[in-house]
């Protein structure tokens, strides 16, 4: 049994004070407003959100794209090349230990769930490793190091665009046939056995460029009940391809098609007409915005306005890992969305402030999107928590609402001072109780790769 006491927490019925939690098996056995202190005390107590989108090789290419090439423009696709090119000198060692960096500074930044959408999975060249799930079994030991909660998405890759054509270089090392895909799903799978049991696998059609339609209608079919994640909509050439092809927008197509409900997490969606947002909204699916990364690829602006009043859920994801933060990913969606409307607080709500509200649309999509009973500070839900320190001058004098909005509209990741993911406590007074030999363990590994390259 652990205990928590929070001088103030949030509660699914609000805020809260003098707050005892405790923990038994990796989750929430119980919670008492009003309760004398005691056990592990923390100033702010909040559930931590999932982050519903990475890719995590990626993260040690961050800085490597920002020069200018030969190109009169750079664009999402010229940066595609230089991963491509980047991820052909990785290996399954490397890929482990940039895991386990990147799954570290999730947890330090408040994230208590990786929900990895995984196609890094073969050779470079494309040659298949002894075991079909080698990568998928590295990102596990990943997560088996760090102690984050992991929701691994085999990503099925089929083709290199929606006229079937074969996968190009760097491309063929993501490459899945509808015959294969089903075997590695099960061998990753039966990777997450060596787990704690908060660990669960969903399924990942990459694109609808990337499979056909078929195959897509196999990926829904292979595991009912558990997530299943696609990139949609995300750039205005994939919209021209798509739509040159079948005869419709990417989200016209699906909606067509398919029948996306909550179990649906759709990536980026930049790029949809209004009916499109409200339609889509309107089916429960969650949209998982990358802010950051969205903004490094010059991606667009999500339709935040559209979508929230229509009803849509939302969440969140660090993606290329090129920054890991929790509070700048929610930042940078509202920001984007007063860029663009020469507004403020334009997600806000009259009962509920811009930071509450964003804050608490993560908290809802995580259990769906990352098939985990997680999302609030509530009895038989997964002990994921994390605390934030009151003694900082950003948190000085705010109540309510406004500890949100100063975490994220002024605050930092130094703020979040522990941090539980299923009741494993691994932030620990603001580092990973593993933090100095993970990032030793990288740096080997970047000298080894500036070898290679």
């Amino acid at each position: 049994m652990v205990d928590i006491w929070a001088e103030r927490a949030l509660l699914p019925e609000g805020w809260a004070e003098n707050v005892g939690v405790t923990l038994a098996d990796g989750r929430i056995a119980s919670v008492e407003t009003g309760a004398a202190p005691g056990g592990q005390r923390v100033g702010l107590l909040l559930p931590a959100p999932a982050n519903l989108h990475s890719h995590a090789f990626q993260r040690a290419m961050a800085g490597l794209s920002e020069a200018r090439g030969p190109e009169p423009r750079d664009t999402f696709w010229t940066w595609r090349r230089i991963m491509y090119r980047f991820l052909d000198h990785l290996t399954p060692d490397d890929v482990e230990t940039i895991a386990a960096l990147v799954q570290m500074e999730m947890l330090e930044a408040g994230y208590a769930t990786n929900v990895e959408f995984h196609y890094l999975h073969h050779r470079p060249g494309g040659g298949h490793y002894d075991n079909i799930a080698e990568m998928s079994e590295r990102i596990a030991a990943a997560a088996a190091r760090t102690g984050i909660g992991l929701t691994l998405l085999p990503v099925h890759y089929q083709f290199g665009g929606v006229d079937g054509r074969p996968l190009g270089p760097g491309q063929n090392r993501f490459g899945t046939t509808p015959d294969e895909f089903p075997r590695l799903l099960d061998a990753a799978e039966a990777a997450l056995a060596a787990l704690p049991a908060d660990a669960g696998i969903g399924v990942a059609p990459h694109s609808l460029r990337a499979v056909s339609p078929e195959a897509l209608r196999l990926c829904e079919t292979l595991r009912p009940g558990r997530p299943l994640h696609m990139h949609l909509a995300e750039q205005v050439p994939e919209i021209e391809e798509v739509s040159a092809a079948y005869g419709l927008r990417p989200v016209e197509w699906l909606l067509e098609n398919h029948q996306p409900d909550r179990r649906w997490t759709l990536i980026h969606l930049t790029h949809m007409t209004g009916d499109e947002t409200r339609r889509l909204a309107a089916t429960g699916a969650v949209a998982g915005l990358c802010p950051i990364t969205e903004s490094s690829l010059g991606d667009g602006i999500f339709n935040g306005t559209i979508w929230t009043a229509a009803g849509g859920r939302l969440g969140f994801g660090s993606d290329s890992n090129i920054r890991i933060s929790l509070v700048e990913e929610l930042r940078t969606l509202e920001y984007s969305q007063r860029l663009r409307d020469r507004g403020r607080a334009i997600l806000a709500q009259p009962e509920r402030s811009t930071g509450r509200v964003i804050y608490d649309a993560g908290l809802e999509a995580g259990p769906t999107a990352a098939g985990r009973e997680t999302g609030a500070i509530a009895a038989g839900l997964w002990a994921d928590l994390f605390a934030v320190d009151l003694q900082n001058p950003v948190m000085a004098g705010r109540r309510g609402d406004q500890m949100l909005d100063s975490l994220i509209f002024a605050g930092h990741d130094g703020l979040i001072r522990e941090v539980w993911s299923a009741g494993r406590h691994i932030v620990q007074d603001g580092r990973h109780i593993d933090r100095d030999r993970i990032v030793a363990d990288y740096l080997a590994t970047i000298a080894r790769l500036e070898d290679r390259m």
